[in-house]
């Protein structure tokens, strides 16, 4: 198994794309190595840029406000992009900027191995579901792939910029919220059933 440390070394001053050129620092992600839930965003902004920790800005205050609804603190989760540099201006990630970093993200989520992983934002759950489908239809349900139970969510900074959004967001991490507890409360059947048998 491959440790974060690891693959932070194997990126090392990583020039794979035109975005070396402008970025800062790189941004690698960050959290509990042993989390059970992992958010992937998609890209580092410019707070995120000049600190090189991924949600720091204002979509990782939101989001910080947001981890309470599902019964979560910062330091339970981990947290990365699919890009690990700033797009220029904040534009959307580009196929090849994604087709050279997201190596890097396939190997954090091995890494840490969370059985929950949230999407958030298009390119995160597109990446992570192999589809073309927009996070509108994907959100508010939980999808499985491989050993991964995936919640797509709208991205922190879409309910900033659109305040109608934020119910939206509060019933879906509420969702994480009942997920982790379901999840909990087997894993407790699970230990009670192996000490009485």
């Amino acid at each position: 198994m491959i440790a974060l440390d690891d693959i932070m070394v194997e990126i090392g001053d990583c020039h794979r794309c035109s975005l070396a050129q402008t970025r800062t620092n790189l941004v690698f992600g960050v959290g509990n190595p042993n989390a059970e839930v992992m958010f992937i965003g998609e890209a580092p902004g410019e707070k995120e840029d000049l600190g090189a920790e991924p949600f720091i800005g204002a979509a990782g205050k939101y989001l910080n406000s947001l981890l309470a609804l599902a019964g979560l603190k910062r330091e339970e989760i981990y947290i990365a992009n699919v890009l690990k540099c700033r797009p220029p201006g904040n534009r959307d990630p580009r196929p090849e900027e994604i087709e050279s970093c997201t190596p890097f993200l396939r190997e954090q989520v091995r890494a840490i191995a969370p059985p929950i992983l949230v999407t958030l934002g298009r390119f995160a759950t597109q990446f992570i579901l192999k589809t073309d489908r927009g996070i509108t239809g994907l959100r508010g349900q939980v999808h499985i792939t491989g050993a991964f139970s995936v919640l797509p969510i709208f991205h922190p900074a879409a309910a900033i910029y659109d305040r109608n959004k934020e119910p939206i967001m509060e019933e879906d991490f509420r969702l994480l919220g009942r997920l982790l507890a379901k999840r909990r409360e087997e894993r407790t059947e699970r230990t009670v059933h192996k000490e009485l048998s």
